[in-house]
């Protein structure tokens, strides 16, 4: 039976109640979360670690609604925030601070699991020196991110560090007991980009919290929201591989043949810093130029608790980045029974049937992501049908209890 697990994402803000849209701050702290508080309804307490960087936070926070979960900061570096891309200096001082911190407050996990490359790296020397299993979950590949993120090569290497993440990841690969990937999709990638292959892999899908993001019961009225009436929504981290201009020229099209609905672009962080307003910056210039500035609101940060209204009461929910490991607020919107109009390129792709669940497209074919949105706009029966089914999926398959189920089942067998 296992009673105790220590979790690690050590990168971004990381907090019991998540800053989502903060720099590095998306999905993954999200998903942490939600697997260990799903974790604790199957009797195992779990202790979520991260860095610590700014001294007005405690070290040792629980999470409000879960009090077998705990977030607990290690100090590494100096007091200040480090991008993901930078982190790797401090992360042997944070791995020994961590075993320090464990041994001293005599804390005993079954074993570790690392979240992310930089966690990983941790969790290969933390487990090592207390004598644990050790496992990973990559979330998103170096490799991949790379492969289709193009550009200048010198300049990318300069931004995002690809062989140093790329060496470490193959590291961590061949040193944990098993890891886990959220789709088939990453573990194609996994063969093809890291000539890897291991019989040690478990494909274990994002989950999604069914209680927060659900249909209306017969009868019940949604909260009411400052939106307009008839709108695309679309949310995420803002940044420059989430594929706001490709949406954008799509719009310019749909525009024409819908012209009564209204695209909105919201996330990002409730205080953002000034690269997130340089790429914020350039996307509302694409909508000027294009004299959509009436029909495009870029509206920021959502609170959570707008989060579930606003896919309820849009007409569809759009995913169009290239480069996206999984996608979590597709399956939110999913959840919520919001039809889906989302990139063929992501992860996604293996929990969506184009036509049943979900609409799968090309998103750098702006006339063909145009169509699917203007297909559904017209057709409001089958975008409704297709609505339903993606909440049934949700349901049925991508619950965090099922997916918390799934990890302890994993976990035992790897031990």
């Amino acid at each position: 039976m296992i009673k105790a697990i220590a979790m690690l994402s050590t990168h971004g803000y990381f907090d019991p109640i998540p800053q989502l849209g903060r720099t590095d701050t998306g999905g993954q702290v999200t998903y942490v979360l939600e697997l260990a508080k799903a974790l604790t309804t199957l009797g195992a307490k779990v202790d979520i670690y991260t860095r610590w960087f700014d001294q007005s936070k405690p070290q040792i926070d629980p999470v409000p609604d879960c009090s077998d979960v705990r977030v607990i900061r290690i100090s590494a570096g100096s007091w200040e925030f480090i991008p993901k891309e930078f982190i790797y200096d401090v992360l042997p001082e944070l791995a020994q601070n961590m075993v320090k911190f464990i041994q001293e407050n005599n804390l005993n996990y079954d074993l570790y699991h690392g979240h992310y490359v930089d966690a990983g790296i941790v969790t290969l020397d933390v487990a090592k020196a207390l004598n644990k299993p050790a496992f990973f979950t990559a979330h998103s590949l170096g490799a991949w991110k790379k492969d289709q993120m193009g550009g200048d090569p010198e300049e990318m290497e300069k931004q995002f560090k690809f062989a140093h993440r790329i060496a470490e990841e193959i590291r961590i690969f061949k040193g944990v007991n098993a890891q886990t990937l959220t789709t088939d999709l990453q573990l194609e990638k996994l063969n093809q980009l890291y000539d890897y292959y291991a019989d040690n892999i478990t494909i274990i899908e994002c989950g999604t919290n069914i209680h927060t993001y659900q249909p209306l019961a017969p009868g019940e009225n949604d909260v009411k929201i400052d939106l307009p009436e008839k709108y695309v929504f679309c949310i995420s981290r803002i940044d420059s591989n989430k594929g706001h201009d490709m949406l954008i020229d799509a719009f310019a099209i749909i525009s024409k043949q819908v012209p009564d609905v209204d695209l909105i672009i919201g996330g990002g962080s409730p205080n953002p810093k000034q690269r997130e307003l340089d790429i914020k910056a350039n996307i509302q210039r694409m909508v000027d130029e294009k004299g959509l500035q009436d029909k495009i609101h870029i509206i920021g940060y959502v609170p959570d608790e707008l989060m579930a209204p606003y896919y309820r009461q849009s007409e569809m929910f759009a995913l169009p980045s290239l480069f996206e490991p999984f996608g979590m607020t597709t399956t939110e919107a999913m959840a919520c029974g919001t039809p889906v109009v989302a990139s063929k390129f992501g992860g996604i792709k293996t929990v969506i049937n184009t036509g049943e669940n979900g609409v799968l497209v090309d998103p750098t074919d702006a006339q063909e992501f145009a169509n699917a949105i203007i297909d559904l706009l017209n057709n409001k029966e089958k975008a409704k049908k297709i609505g339903d089914a993606g909440a049934e999926t949700v349901k049925s398959y991508l619950s965090w209890e099922a997916i918390a189920r799934r990890h302890l089942g994993f976990y035992d067998k790897f031990m």
